[in-house]
């Protein structure tokens, strides 16, 4: 029975870190990056190994909000207070790019995000 709620207290430090208006939010822009790719999988190839490209894609879907989490503080700490003035569309451009890198690599950064989300939830109580 610890093991249970030894489990269930690490899901909770570190998948419940984030607040569920980040969650919803993050999760929708996953959901526009992997729509496109996993249609054509689904209606375009009947191949039975694309099924593992779907299962991977859904994986970075799930992953997403916590390589967001990563990149935004890490860009955070980097900028800090400054403001850039730059044109909308190349604000527009910048900001799809990065959240499709931050999809692509959800598998890499993520796990940084939940430990630092674990430990963080850890100090706080």
């Amino acid at each position: 029975m610890d093991k249970v709620i030894l489990i269930a207290s690490f899901w909770k430090k570190t998948f419940g870190g984030l607040s569920a208006r980040y969650l919803i939010r993050q999760y929708l822009f996953s959901f526009i990056i992997t729509l496109p790719p996993l249609c054509t999988l689904i209606f375009k190839f009947k191949m039975p190994e694309s099924i593992y490209t779907v299962i991977a894609l859904l994986i970075l879907w799930g992953l997403y909000p916590y390589s967001r989490f990563v990149y935004e503080n890490v860009i955070s700490y980097i900028v800090g207070d400054n403001t850039f003035i730059v044109s909308t569309e190349t604000w527009l451009v910048t900001k799809f790019f990065t959240m499709v890198i931050c999809f692509a690599f959800s598998w890499v950064l993520a796990p940084c995000g939940l430990l630092y989300l674990y430990f963080q939830s850890s100090k706080l109580g």
